[in-house]
């Protein structure tokens, strides 16, 4: 009973989804993961890390941004990313989603940095895909696959906000005024020629 709860207790389990990457005496293993299934540990000597290869996600926090036309905004992002490979995501970092993750927030502030505010707005998907690729080459060494990136919001400050909402509504009136001003002149044109018919006409 002894021999077989000491032996249970140094079997562990990897799921479908995930690999051990084990070490014995500080050094890989033949092959350098385990799994999915049963493996045995052995006590004292080894040591070992899950590692998850399902596609994970995480949101950037919303970071202050000053964009190329000098306008601070406020932009929130979210990141797709999978380990592809395990062994290099435990010895080549101390922690692949953790990194990942401060690089994310360096990049989407690095790349943002140089689009006017315009572009910013009108080219998300474009902006998007270049800090995709940045993350891929940053993020290769560890083992780690960056496979999407969506810029969720991009808020302006509240003083510009109303600064456009005021034009907005000030090219709304000019528009108003402009109509208004067109119907007016093709109203007297109308008259003026009603004149000129009666005119005639006497």
């Amino acid at each position: 009973l002894i021999r077989t709860r000491h032996l249970l207790d140094h079997t562990k389990v990897a799921r479908e989804y995930e690999r051990a990457v084990v070490m014995r005496l500080g050094r890989l293993i033949d092959g350098g993961t385990k799994g999915p299934g049963l493996f045995f540990i052995m006590p004292c000597i080894d040591t070992f890390r899950i590692v998850d290869l399902r596609v994970l996600s995480f949101d950037v926090p919303p970071q202050e941004i000053l964009s190329r036309d000098s306008v601070t905004v406020s932009v929130e992002a979210v990141i797709y990313f999978r380990v592809n490979n395990p062994v290099i995501s435990v010895t080549n970092v101390n922690d692949a989603q953790f990194s990942t993750k401060l690089l994310a927030q360096t990049t989407l502030r690095n790349v943002l940095g140089t689009r006017t505010l315009s572009e910013m707005l009108s080219e998300r998907d474009s902006i998007a895909n270049v800090i995709e690729k940045v993350l891929e080459e940053g993020t290769d060494p560890w083992g780690v696959q960056v496979q999407r990136v969506e810029i969720k919001d991009i808020r302006l400050p509240h003083q510009l906000m109303r600064s456009m909402a005021a034009e907005a509504e000030a090219a709304r009136d000019a528009r108003a005024l402009i109509i208004h001003a067109d119907g007016e002149r093709k109203a007297s044109w109308f008259v003026f020629l009603y004149s000129e018919i009666l005119i005639l006409r006497l």
